[in-house]
């Protein structure tokens, strides 16, 4: 079946960093996104180069002859894939040898995820924690797997999905593009789409502030794709936007012609022409908008992701300090609760004492009673004991304060208590 495809893109700075170090792109036949790495040492240069060598790739959607050396994305959906990674490996060594070449620059890299459209199939390569969504029938599921360390850590069950999403070392990278590997793998993969698919491909700076269900819900009642894209932005602007956020949709149609912007490829974030522009890919207009907003929530600067060459040892020190962390937590909630215990004891131990400061005047049944407590009890304690019986019969009293005595007679000394009973009516028999 023949399919098409419509696009839409945008990237932003966000509220914290000082330079946007995503680069994005969404093209004729490739989309993608990249999240550069190692700050100001370079991570927007990482991400840039290797988006501008990858979309090289990308062939026009009609081929003349002044195209005869643009690049063929093999029709195979495999070999497509294979492809692609081979070319992110090439890419990887231009990497390398720019550091060779500009010293300050140790220690980038990028990573990346996209695909290319190969019919009604995509061929797909990812590598880092940039992710890649499919929402279908309204419901919306993650395809990629981040390369991180809590990632493993989830995998091998030490720590839960939610743990993950605050954990103090979810920005350690297991594999990106860049001067940290000489061949890094690429995961890769070949995917089948249908009409009314929508494919998400974003940087952390979306997917790890705002909650998946948010994501869905904004796609599901989207108008238009530039307008969910705008939206997805916005929101991770609401939570204060600690990093760069960018931002890829692409959605499947029935119309094998169909495309936003057809022979228009479009770049973003530091990829853009003008790289030291925060606004790279999206509007004049709407930046002037969305610096009228107001940050709904203030958050703390991102941490920067940072590659960890020592897996298998860095592992094992994350994982004692996950159990480190997973003692002290258990210790403070235990201490905690016995802290509630203790002051819910020591309040039920103080009101105790003051209802026996308390008296009433009350009966048995048959005689007059002068109980020490309150009336009330908790459950089946009861919160009164006899302090004198005064030998008076019930029925020696009249009408009226056999029925007082009966509800009884409050009284705040034994002395009262006493007095009460002196003034009882006490018919002789």
């Amino acid at each position: 079946m023949a399919v098409g495809f419509e696009s839409a893109i945008g990237s932003h700075v966000g509220m914290v960093r000082s330079n946007n170090q995503d680069s994005g792109y969404a093209g004729n036949r490739l989309f993608l996104v990249a999240d550069g790495m190692g700050g100001h040492a370079g991570g927007d240069v990482a991400s840039a180069l290797t988006t501008r060598a990858i979309a090289r790739l990308d062939p026009p959607l009609e081929t003349t002859d002044d195209d005869a050396s643009a690049a063929v994305i093999p029709e195979s959906p495999s070999k497509a894939a294979a492809y692609l990674a081979d070319s992110l490996l090439k890419a990887n060594r231009m990497l390398r040898a720019t550091v060779g070449e500009r010293p300050e620059l140790s220690g980038m890299g990028t990573t990346f995820c996209g695909f290319f459209t190969v019919g009604n199939q995509l061929a797909l390569a990812h590598i880092g924690d940039s992710r890649l969504y499919l929402l279908r029938d309204g419901r919306m599921r993650q395809v990629t797997k981040d390369h991180t360390f809590v990632q493993r850590l989830v995998d091998s069950g030490r720590i839960t999905e939610e743990e993950a999403k605050t954990h103090p070392r979810r920005s350690v990278l297991l594999r990106v593009l860049g001067d940290v590997d000489s061949s890094p793998d690429i995961d890769t993969e070949v995917l089948e789409t249908r009409p009314g698919d929508l494919w998400l491909l974003c940087s952390d700076g979306l997917c790890g502030y705002v909650e998946d269900d948010d994501i869905e819900r904004i796609l599901v009642r989207r108008t238009s794709l530039q307008g969910a894209v705008d939206e997805l932005i916005d929101k991770s602007l609401s939570f204060g936007a600690p990093d760069n956020v960018t931002v890829t949709l692409v959605e499947t149609h029935d119309d094998p012609e169909s495309h936003s912007t057809p022979g228009t490829p479009r770049l973003a974030g530091s990829a853009t022409t003008e790289p030291d522009d925060e606004g790279a890919g999206i509007s004049t207009a709407r930046m002037r908008l969305m610096g009228r907003r107001r940050v709904v929530r203030r958050a703390q600067p991102a941490e920067e992701s940072h590659f960890e060459p020592r897996v298998d040892e860095y592992l094992q020190e994350l994982i004692a300090e996950t159990k480190r962390r997973n003692r002290r937590r258990r210790l403070f909630w235990a201490v905690g609760l016995l802290a509630v215990v203790a002051v819910l004891l020591g309040g039920l131990a103080v009101g105790y004492q003051w209802t026996q400061t308390r008296y009433f005047v009350g009966t048995d049944g048959e005689t007059v009673i002068i109980y020490r407590g309150v009336q009330q009890g908790i459950g089946s304690l009861s919160l009164s004991s006899v302090a004198e019986n005064t030998e008076i019969p019930l029925s020696a009293l009249d009408g009226l304060e056999r029925r007082q005595v009966e509800r009884t007679l409050s009284a705040g000394s034994l002395t009262e208590a006493r007095d009460i009973v002196t003034r009882l009516g006490v018919q002789e028999p």
